[in-house]
């Protein structure tokens, strides 16, 4: 009877339908009371895992009156050790602890160390680690000497997860990889998965968020396939994302699993509610995160959950401080939850005393900011930058410019750190916001000094952490090229049902699971190896390099805008006025361009156009304009302002302009080497009747191009024909995606080419235009990171482009651009021939906002 037991218990833990199939097969005959409490117990294991702990709990107290009806200890204490772990699932780690303990007591042998096992667990559960590594350890050693394989495998996931708590993570991946191998072996599938999700978790904790986005898709699959819930695997998840600097998608994740687990066991239902309500303050959710973390601080509270009711009383702080909630109450509290925090070694303690130096008064803002400053070298590299920032802010209250300085570097370089561990572009751009409070510290501290280099320099460092970040490609992956053509169908049909006034349902929904699966596979990229030094190290060495250039970087700090100019030998800083006034007018420009390209005439004509430069050459430049003249000019512009009609601008209607979002990435362009092959391509995408003679022109007057239209320009023949192109020229509609910028299109004959598209390409091509709507467009996130089609090519390597800031009129375009190739020679830049292409239009209101619309990225 006994090999029967331990075959029906491992079967609820291997795969849990089967189990309770045969579970009820043994109830339907006529079993004795010992078969029958064994059969009451798998029921019992299989309903708490699918998060029925209510239907659990009666079962389990049948299956103990059973067990004591047989007259062996041994099964009374088994049963008494599932019903401790169940009744600490629902929320009663009081009941539960005694029952263990019982169980404990009466155990021998095999069964001390499988009941150890459970305790160690269950006091893991409480944040009682210590006590929990003795028992793991004692049942660790007991089951080696049984030879029990299995049970053994189980206290090392505890163990694993109990050595995470403590900050051991290297033996806690030793713990749970043995683990995995062993469950994995045994056919235990479901503890197998649970293995996969706690591995994801030491992953992440460890600093590799590639990995363990991986893991845990993987285990998600896993669990699916056993149909079993796995609430907490949700908790992760929106863990990660948040880490990741996807508030908003964790939000969505956390809240959705909250609903979906409603009725989750109440350890996991409260830690759900903690996601989401950490993911709400985030995002500035004020009243619902305030509303999820009070419900779950009182549920930890009843559960004896010490570490977690801390945690979850400081989001509680966090999010009323962010509900502008101030007083001497809030400090009070917030001082003593930070010293709370400090004794359980909880993660959020640096943030805590950061919060409490904010609120304190002086005689106690630095003790806080010390305690803070300490975490600047220790723990996961992605926390660094809080201790860092704490250490900068000591350091510029005593007026140490000097030491503030270096704390904002060493900062900084720990923010680089951690984002070449990423590969995915959007991870990258979020986790470089980590040293937005650093990078201000520095500029605003050039700006006191009216330090034009201190301010050029510290706006590069802060740009560059993002942007020097070489490009990490996604593997070659076919079930991620096959995610990609699968959008290009679903997204073409979407299009042809909306033409015929069909339903989209079915189409949406496929075309949000794609995107899903797109996402989630390129997440999973690991960084690449390191550049070098990110950032600007001399300004001598960038003026060396203008070489007739000037150069004008706009730096927004506190809402205000600043220009520094590089003319000759000269640095100087210029005051320009509001951020918000030069956005307001930016988008008024655009407005007016957008009419014309539609030929909507508006009673201004061309004199509102030019009305228009002279108030963007105001908000844009100030008195920085007077430090421009008819030479060549290279702008650097804050990603708030990236999508800017330089043209125009009155003082600069007679420049060639090349607008860079950093001078990092102009010295690099500069320095590029362009491929031996002097190919040129041209792309024409579907719906553009004025394009296909355009081809032909260009065709003639560059020998040899190849073209691809008249429905060969396919996705996979147009990335082949850009692949490590000279010069490429795409003229086909395209679509920014505001809500999720790397899906941004150009419109192809198979369907959308996206950014993810255009991120496979092993050389991207070496001067490209994009004679196609919003092209130029893109998401400002991070350090001055730019998502959208643009900052993905000059990531991987397009050293100039061309491209519009606003929706163009096609036949307007289609004249202009071969009046740009005509101009285009050897040495001719894009700037250059945009300049003089410009120059032919004058009268046509629709040709001069085409016109107008365009602007020459790079160099």
């Amino acid at each position: 009877m006994e090999a029967d037991s331990d075959r029906l218990l491992r079967l609820a833990l291997a795969r849990p339908s089967e189990a309770i199939a045969a579970a009820d097969a043994v109830l339907t005959g006529a079993p004795g009371a010992e078969a029958a409490s064994i059969a009451r117990q798998v029921r019992a294991i299989v309903l708490r895992d699918r998060g029925q702990i209510a239907a659990a709990i009666p079962e389990l107290r049948d299956a103990l009156a059973l067990a004591r009806r047989t007259g062996r200890v041994a099964r009374v204490a088994e049963v008494q050790a599932s019903l401790g772990v169940t009744l600490g699932l629902a929320g009663r780690t009081s009941a539960a602890l005694d029952l263990l303990d019982e169980a404990a007591t009466a155990s021998s042998g095999l069964l001390t160390g499988r009941v150890l096992m459970r305790r160690g667990g269950m006091l893991r559960e409480v944040g009682r680690y210590r006590e929990a590594l003795a028992d793991l350890h004692r049942a660790i050693a007991s089951m080696r000497r049984g030879g029990d394989l299995v049970w053994e495998a189980r206290a090392r996931s505890h163990r694993a997860q109990v050595y995470l708590a403590l900050g051991q993570a290297r033996r806690a991946d030793r713990d749970i990889t043995e683990a995995g191998r062993r469950l994995a072996a045994a056919g235990q599938e479901y503890e197998a998965a649970i293995a996969t999700q706690n591995r994801a978790h030491i992953a992440f904790h460890v600093d590799d968020l590639p990995r363990a986005l991986g893991l845990l898709d993987e285990a998600a699959a896993r669990f699916a396939a056993l149909s079993v819930p796995a609430p907490d695997l949700s908790a992760t998840r929106s863990t990660m994302l948040l880490a990741a600097g996807l508030a908003h998608e964790a939000l969505a994740v956390a809240e959705d699993a909250v609903q979906r687990h409603a009725t989750a066991p109440a350890l996991r239902r409260a830690e759900l509610l903690f996601a989401a309500a950490r993911a709400a303050t985030e995002v500035g959710e004020v009243t619902l995160a305030v509303a999820r973390a009070t419900v779950a601080r009182d549920l930890f509270r009843a559960q004896r959950r010490p570490w977690w009711q801390a945690r979850t009383s400081f989001l509680l702080l966090q999010a009323r401080y962010r509900g502008d909630e101030r007083g001497p109450s809030l400090a009070r509290r917030t001082a003593r939850i930070a010293a709370r925090l400090d004794a359980l070694g909880a993660e959020e303690a640096p943030a805590a005393h950061l919060l409490a130096a904010e609120l304190a008064g002086p005689a106690v803002r630095d003790r806080h900011l010390a305690r803070a400053a300490e975490f600047r070298k220790q723990g996961p590299i992605s926390g660094r930058p809080v201790g860092w920032l704490a250490h900068a802010l000591r350091a510029e209250a005593t007026g140490d410019g000097r030491r503030t300085l270096a704390a904002c570097r060493q900062g900084l370089a720990a923010t680089a750190e951690h984002l070449y561990t990423l590969g995915a572009t959007e991870l990258r751009a979020h986790a470089a916001a980590r040293g937005a409070h650093l990078a201000t510290i520095a500029q605003q501290h050039a700006l006191r000094r009216g330090d034009a280099r201190t301010l050029l320099i510290w706006s590069e460092q802060w740009r560059a952490v993002a942007l020097a970040a070489p490009p990490a490609r996604p593997p070659d992956d076919p079930h991620l090229a096959a995610d990609l053509a699968a959008l290009r169908h679903v997204m073409r049909e979407l299009q042809l049902a909306r033409a015929a006034g069909a339903g989209t349902a079915a189409l949406q929904a496929e075309r949000h699971r794609l995107e899903g699966s797109v996402r989630t596979r390129t997440r999973r990229t690991a960084g690449g190896p390191r550049r070098g030094a990110a950032g600007l190290t001399s300004v001598a060495d960038l003026l060396d390099e203008l070489d007739g250039h000037r150069m004008i970087e706009l730096v927004a700090v506190d809402d205000v805008l600043y220009a520094v100019t590089l003319t000759g030998r000269r640095v100087r800083l210029h005051e320009v006025g509001p951020l918000a006034a030069a956005v307001r007018e930016v988008e008024l420009a655009r407005s007016m361009l957008r009419r014309l390209a539609y030929e909507r005439p508006y009673a201004a004509g061309l004199d509102g156009l030019a009305e228009a430069g002279e108030r963007l050459e105001r908000a844009l430049l100030g008195p920085a304009a007077a430090d421009t003249d008819e030479g060549p000019l290279v702008l650097i512009p804050p990603g708030r302002l990236h999508a800017v009609p330089w043209a125009l601008i009155p003082s600069l209607r007679r420049t060639p302009v090349r607008v860079v979002p950093s001078a990092v990435v102009w010295l690099r362009a500069r320095r590029a080497h362009p491929p031996r092959s002097r190919r040129t391509v041209v792309v024409i995408g579907p719906g553009l009747d004025s394009a296909a003679s355009e081809a032909r022109e260009i065709g003639r007057l560059v020998p040899g191009t190849v073209v691809l239209g008249d429905g060969l320009a396919t996705a996979d023949r147009t990335l082949a024909a850009l692949n490590g192109a000279w010069t490429a020229h795409v003229a086909a509609h395209g679509t920014f995606r505001r809500e999720n910028p790397l899906f941004s299109a150009l419109h192809l004959d198979d369907g959308p080419l996206t950014v993810y598209d255009l991120a496979r390409l092993r050389r991207a091509p070496f001067r490209l235009i994009l004679s196609s709507c919003d092209s130029a467009l893109a998401a400002h996130v991070g350090g001055d990171e730019l998502l959208g089609m643009v900052g993905a090519l000059v990531s991987l390597g397009t050293v100039s482009l061309l491209a519009s800031v606003v929706p163009v009129n096609d036949a307007a375009t289609s004249r202009l651009m071969l009046r740009i190739h005509r101009e285009l020679g050897d040495g001719t830049s894009f700037a250059s021939a945009l300049l003089a292409a410009r120059g032919g239009e004058t009268d046509d209101p629709v040709a001069v906002a085409t016109a107008m619309s365009f602007v020459a990225l790079g160099c």
